[in-house]
């Protein structure tokens, strides 16, 4: 089963949606803020796609966090706390299936991911 990650109302994740139905492929949605998102998942993601990748720095939950709280998402551990406090700081949507992962979504990279 492909499982999307994000926050349902989000509007790339919208498109992400639309895209996997329109080519009949079956999915799950963890939403980041009804309890989707624990430390291990947010940690294997970091080990996986990398901190710079995952975190979202030109959103909105990103320009309201502090110099602090921004200082420690340069940590690998650290930054899991603030993603599981501050869950829209995660790029999404988030893919997995087969044991991959994609981060972000366009039709290219979604046709790619599916074909592989």
């Amino acid at each position: 089963m492909v499982k999307i990650y994000g926050i349902k109302n989000c509007d790339t994740m919208k498109k992400a949606f639309a895209w996997l139905q329109e080519n009949g492929i079956a999915f799950e949605l963890q939403d980041y803020k009804k309890g989707a998102l624990t430390a291990a998942l947010a940690s294997q993601w970091i080990s996986v796609l990398g901190l710079e990748a995952i975190i979202n720095k030109r959103g909105t939950t990103y320009r309201k966090l502090d110099e602090t709280q921004k200082a420690a998402l340069e940590n690998p551990a650290s930054a899991v706390d603030i993603m599981l406090a501050e869950p829209s700081l995660i790029k999404r949507p988030l893919l997995e299936a087969n044991g991959k992962q994609l981060l972000g979504f366009s039709q290219d990279s979604y046709q790619a991911f599916f074909k592989s």
